[in-house]
């Protein structure tokens, strides 16, 4: 086997390991990376002599961590990156437009969390019973933060 075959097997070893990294979590493809960059170096030392083989050794360990860290430090990656930040609420509540006592109708199946109407204002909400049916009629009974807590309007 040539230098240009030996070579080319630890290179792909390598790049199922930056693979496995960053791509396809699991180590599979890591262990085969692994054993491809063993097998090169194995064969480097049956083919031209342990003096080459140690040398192999060093330039294999060598351009792995080169590898990994022009990887890890590299722009590139923090394209593929999502930057998008999440800046809304859940429930955000209008204060002024839902309030405790108000009276309203459940739009969805509360089971206990589902969709009430007090209103123009359409909110999720949660019921302190575990269930209440679709168009029954709610009052709100708590407010918490941004959790609008409601019982059946008797």
């Amino acid at each position: 086997m040539g230098w240009g075959s030996i070579i080319f097997i630890i290179v792909v070893g390598i790049l199922l390991m930056i693979l496995d990294f960053l791509v396809i979590p699991g180590g599979v493809v890591a262990i085969i990376g692994m054993l491809c960059m063993i097998g090169g170096v194995i064969t480097t030392f049956v083919t031209y002599g342990s003096t080459a083989g140690i040398i192999m050794i060093f330039a294999t360990a060598l351009l792995t961590l080169v590898s990994f860290y022009l990887m890890m430090r590299t722009k590139t990656w923090r394209k593929l990156q999502l930057k998008t930040e999440i800046d809304s609420r859940m429930n955000e509540v209008n204060e002024e437009a839902v309030k405790v006592g108000m009276t309203g109708k459940a739009l969805s199946r509360l089971a206990p969390m589902g969709t009430g109407q007090f209103g123009e204002e359409i909110v999720e909400v949660s019921s302190i019973q575990d269930f209440i049916e679709v168009g029954t009629n709610i009052e709100i009974v708590k407010i918490e933060a941004s959790k609008i807590i409601v019982k059946p309007k008797l």
